[in-house]
C-alpha cells in the first residue's frame, strides 16, 4: 500500500507564513507529479500548485508569488512554503501523488488525509 502523510498546518494570522509537508510511504517503484490541493467550507477542491519529478511546478494565479512547491525526490516529500497568507487561503489542504508502484507499469493518484490551515483577519 501506499500513503501519504501531511504535517505542518495550523492557525496563522493574515500575513503569516506556514510550511506544509507531504511524505509518501509505501512499496513506491517511482512518482510522477505531487501537488497541493484544497476545499474550503462549501466550495469545490481545488488546485494549489503541482511539481513534477523534473522540478517543473505550476500553480493557481491566487497563489502566484506567494506559495512556492518543492519536493525531496530521495525521500518522496513534497512541500508547499505559503507566505503573506489571506483569510480567503483557509481550507483543507490535501497532498496528491502519481505513484508507481513496485511490481507495477502504471501510476494511481494518491490522496492524504487532509490538513487545516486556518488564517485570521
Amino acid at each position: 500500500q501506499v500513503q501519504l502523510v501531511e504535517s505542518g498546518g495550523g492557525l496563522v494570522q493574515a500575513g503569516g507564513s506556514l510550511r506544509l509537508s507531504c511524505a509518501a510511504s509505501g512499496s513506491i517503484r517511482r512518482i510522477n507529479v505531487m501537488g497541493w490541493y484544497r476545499q474550503a467550507p462549501g466550495k469545490q477542491r481545488e488546485l494549489v500548485a503541482t511539481i513534477s519529478s523534473g522540478g517543473n511546478t505550476n500553480s493557481a494565479d491566487s497563489v502566484k508569488g506567494r506559495f512556492t512547491i518543492s519536493r525531496d525526490n530521495a525521500k518522496n516529500t513534497v512541500f508547499l512554503q505559503m507566505n503573506s497568507l489571506k483569510p480567503e487561503d483557509t481550507a483543507v489542504y490535501y497532498c496528491n501523488a502519481d505513484v508507481q508502484k513496485s511490481g507495477t507499469y502504471w501510476y494511481d493518484a494518491y490522496w492524504g488525509q487532509g490538513t487545516q490551515v486556518t488564517v485570521s483577519s
